[in-house]
């Protein structure tokens, strides 16, 4: 049973004190939350009662323990390392249970799918401690030599470096093999394209072509437009969260898909709630296509749960092919919001904040191309300027003095 109290921190920072028992004989889970500046009492309330179901979730789940346990789990897992032998078993038994209690369920499935593919069925058999630099640097090869991607490759590479780390660190093998294997490189036949995004004039076609289409799909499209929110972002969407007379979203959940666990709701990626604003169309569309009651997700099915993931993409697809759109895609509205932003002079700091990013150096390693090549462009076509007024200049005075020697 979960409770909770306000307090404040020695600065005079407000807090919540959230405790859980778990019965009798065993030791009560404590947690703090700090409310956001700004919220309403209402505001606070939803969210720390979901704070706590999320945390009471977590404790019969086993997923929070103790200090205590935490060691005699440590102490249970050394005992388990000294029988592992293989790098199946490590990661079975060590690496993916440790993981996917600190990632989220995408990125747990991710891995999972990485191991299954591609690692396993070449090094899984194989006793940990003998994996060389030079069997791992093969497989790393034998996928891009197979046409894979280079993604897929650097996938791999992560997975396997978190592996090996965690191993090394826990003493299981003596050396980190991983310490000599270099990251994958692109094939020279592979292109490294930009991430997909469109002109504002290919935004204002798809969005005349939008009149056309369901208010559902209208209203959906128009906020990713408006946000360069993910998708996921945009399902998690309840009426509570919207305030349309102020033109503003928060964002406070994301509802995402893994074959393992269905649909399913978690927070943010960066874990931080966020305000981002929506048109004066895109409300309009919305005070539309609002139901009588106001309440409820804002996309969801005939029960009331959230829409399924994969229905927008089966209909972007359909969209994209009946008004011949390329590379249309949720994440192409995430990437054209943030390179318009960027080129057409927004702070990097301001765009991070807006795409939810976990800090900006995400922003940039991903956008800062598009404020590059607005720079060089800007600094090239300057030259070029200063060169036609330099040329235009030494005409005029040739033309004058020719003009002068015919006088005289």
């Amino acid at each position: 049973m979960a409770s909770h109290r306000l307090r404040t921190t020695k600065g005079g920072k407000p807090y919540y004190e959230i405790t859980i028992s778990r019965g009798r004989g065993k030791s009560y889970v404590t947690k703090r939350w700090y409310p956001p500046e700004g919220w309403s009492q209402k505001s606070i309330d939803r969210e720390l009662a979901k704070v706590e179901a999320d945390l009471e979730r977590e404790v019969k789940e086993g997923k929070v323990v103790t200090k205590k346990e935490q060691k005699q789990l440590a102490a249970q897992k050394a005992a388990e390392q000294a029988k592992i032998q293989t790098l199946r078993q490590y990661g079975e038994q060590m690496f993916m249970p440790t993981f996917a209690i600190r990632a989220a369920e995408n990125s747990r499935a991710s891995y999972q799918g990485a191991l299954d593919r591609w690692i396993y069925p070449v090094l899984g058999e194989i006793k940990l401690p003998d994996i060389t630099p030079t069997q791992i640097t093969a497989l790393l090869l034998g996928l891009q030599s197979q046409g894979k991607s280079h993604a897929t490759a650097v996938k791999a590479y992560t997975v396997l470096q978190g592996m090996f780390k965690m191993a090394a660190r826990a003493d299981v093998i003596a050396h980190n093999p991983m310490d000599r294997v270099e990251r994958p490189k692109a094939r020279k036949d592979e292109l490294q394209k930009e991430p997909d995004s469109y002109t504002p004039q290919q935004v204002v076609n798809i969005m005349a072509a939008l009149e056309q289409e369901p208010l559902k799909w209208r209203v959906f499209v128009h906020i990713l437009i408006d946000t360069g929110c993910r998708r996921g972002e945009v399902l998690g969407l309840t009426w509570e969260n919207l305030d349309l007379e102020q033109g503003t979203a928060t964002i406070l959940q994301t509802c995402n898909y893994t074959p393992k666990k269905g649909v399913y709701l978690d927070t943010p990626k960066n874990r931080k709630p966020r305000v981002v604003y929506l048109s004066p169309k895109t409300v309009a569309l919305l005070k539309e296509y609002r139901p009588r009651e106001g309440k409820g997700f804002v996309f969801r099915q005939k029960d009331g749960g959230p829409m399924h993931p994969t229905s927008v993409d089966h209909y972007l697809r359909l969209f994209a092919k009946k008004n011949g759109i390329e590379h249309l895609h949720p994440h192409a509205f995430r990437h054209t919001f943030a390179s318009l932003s960027i080129t057409n002079g927004a702070d990097v700091a301001s765009v991070s904040k807006s795409l939810g990013h976990s800090n900006t150096d995400v922003t940039l390693r991903i956008y800062t191309h598009a404020k590059d090549a607005r720079v060089v462009s800007s600094l090239f076509q300057s030259v070029l300027a200063e060169a036609e007024i330099k040329a235009d200049t030494k005409t005029d005075t040739e033309t004058d003095t020719e003009h002068s020697r015919g006088e005289n």
